[in-house]
């Protein structure tokens, strides 16, 4: 299946939190998307790595996308080295993606740069032919995306543009509260201990973001993004 736009994200939620909108929004355009995580945040305080596997297939369900799939890398311990690094080859090459989305270049979580590095690489290399890889018993063809994109997480980054999500506000919060276990709900004698994304400030803080970006293009809600090269445009009408 190739896909349009490939999500890489470090863990489930992620792509939810930050950049669902954007996700929902080229759905509804007609684009293929779909997101893969490279760990099954086994390390999380709250819920497990089962359970958040229900919650990622159910946020999927939600977003409408094309597919979702695990790399099963060891959430907190992955590295950018050979081994991996094929791993997201062999992703890349399989969906032949026009875009990827991946995590942040700097976080307060620091798997979230160790995969924005990881998937950058992974995507200069994915380009080369001399790398061999197969996929269900059949060689793949190098595959490059034509661009890369970062999205924007807990620390501030100043965006180099911004994707307009406001007629998606709702849809992403329903995404996000897919991970019952994670987040802020009325019931939560169930859960667990307080961590920084269960509490309800955290989901005010989200909608504070999303405003921010928003307003930055004089819209109600956006979500950012920073870029890994150049944006080239062929008239300056792309760029309203």
């Amino acid at each position: 299946m190739k896909l349009d736009i490939l999500v890489i994200a470090a863990h489930p939620d992620d792509a939810e939190l930050s950049c669902s909108g954007t996700i929902f929004s080229h759905i509804a355009k007609g684009k293929k998307v779909g997101v893969a995580d490279l760990t099954r945040g086994e390390l999380g305080t709250r819920g497990s790595a089962e359970i958040r596997k229900q919650e990622a297939e159910d946020a999927a369900n939600i977003m409408g996308l094309a597919v979702r799939e695990n790399l099963g890398f060891r959430d907190g311990f992955f590295t950018n080295d050979e081994k991996h690094q094929i791993e997201v080859i062999k992703l890349i090459r399989k969906y032949q993606p026009e875009i990827i989305l991946t995590n942040a270049i700097s976080d307060r979580h620091p798997d979230h740069a160790k995969a924005a590095t990881l998937v950058k690489v992974s995507c200069f290399l994915s380009g080369l032919k001399r790398i061999e890889t197969a996929f269900s018993g059949e060689q793949q063809v190098a595959w490059r995306p034509k661009n890369l994109y970062h999205f924007i997480q807990s620390d501030y980054i100043t965006p180099d543009f911004v994707v307009d999500i406001s007629p998606y506000w709702e849809q992403k919060v329903a995404a996000i509260m897919a991970y019952k276990t994670q987040f802020h709900t009325s019931s939560e004698s169930e859960k667990g201990e307080q961590t920084f994304i269960s509490t309800p400030e955290f989901m005010n803080f989200l909608e504070g973001r999303a405003r921010e970006m928003g307003q930055a293009i004089r819209t109600k809600y956006g979500e950012g993004f920073t870029k890994d090269k150049q944006i080239g445009v062929e008239s300056l009408f792309d760029l309203i």
